[in-house]
């Protein structure tokens, strides 16, 4: 195989997981609001489900998530699973994993805004929900960049384990040629991809928060 052909190879792996990381937090960033609210919410019943929730995804490893996700709707419900569904299993997985702990960043945010700011708004007429999105949100935002960019940094180098259902990523796809090739090009080219990827990530981040300080 020539290096043209092999970094075809690669690039497909490579849109994959820009894929995974794109679809993890369009959908694990509101998930994981909702389950903060849930997790501060004053019936008994809601706060315990978010509790256990947030307490089995960031206690347990994703790849069993990974697998849990994907075999269980056959070893469970015996309903036939399809090599289609790797791509929703793998999301899924992702999605439901990373909420968790979304939502504590945003809880620890939340519950960190002083309570004169809601009694101020409630005073100048603000509804509970345009207090929030239109005061608390805002800060809340600037507050939990930091805690957000780490994860979403992880998140980075954690979409490599849905080589575990053999979803052909960026990981995977390496792997598939460096063992078929024998060489140590793709494992050097997939580490070049991720480290660069993560670098994009951080300065963009980086520069997120800058724009959003209150020093800047």
């Amino acid at each position: 195989m020539n290096l043209q052909v092999m970094m075809q190879q690669l690039a497909g792996g490579m849109l994959t997981t820009v894929q995974i990381f794109v679809l993890t937090l369009l959908f694990s960033l509101p998930l994981g609001l909702c389950i903060s609210f849930g997790r501060m919410s004053g019936n008994i019943v809601l706060r315990g489900f978010a509790k256990l929730y947030i307490s089995i995804m960031r206690g347990t490893p994703l790849m069993l998530q990974l697998l849990v996700v994907y075999f269980g709707p056959y070893y469970i419900f015996g309903i036939g699973i399809t090599s289609a569904y790797r791509a929703y299993a793998v999301v899924i997985a992702f999605a439901i994993n990373y909420a968790a702990y979304f939502a504590e960043i945003y809880r620890g945010g939340i519950e960190s805004m002083p309570k004169g700011q809601y009694e101020a708004a409630k005073v100048l007429g603000y509804t509970k929900t345009q207090t929030f999105f239109k005061i608390i949100f805002p800060q809340v935002i600037k507050r939990i960049l930091p805690s957000v960019t780490n994860e979403v940094i992880t998140l980075v180098k954690d979409t490599s384990l849905a080589f575990s259902i053999a979803y052909a990523e960026m990981f995977t796809t390496a792997k598939a040629i460096a063992a078929s090739q024998k060489s140590m090009v793709p494992f050097i080219a997939a580490a070049i991809f991720y480290y660069v990827f993560n670098f994009i990530v951080a300065a963009l981040m980086e520069f997120w928060e800058k724009k959003m300080s209150y020093y800047s």
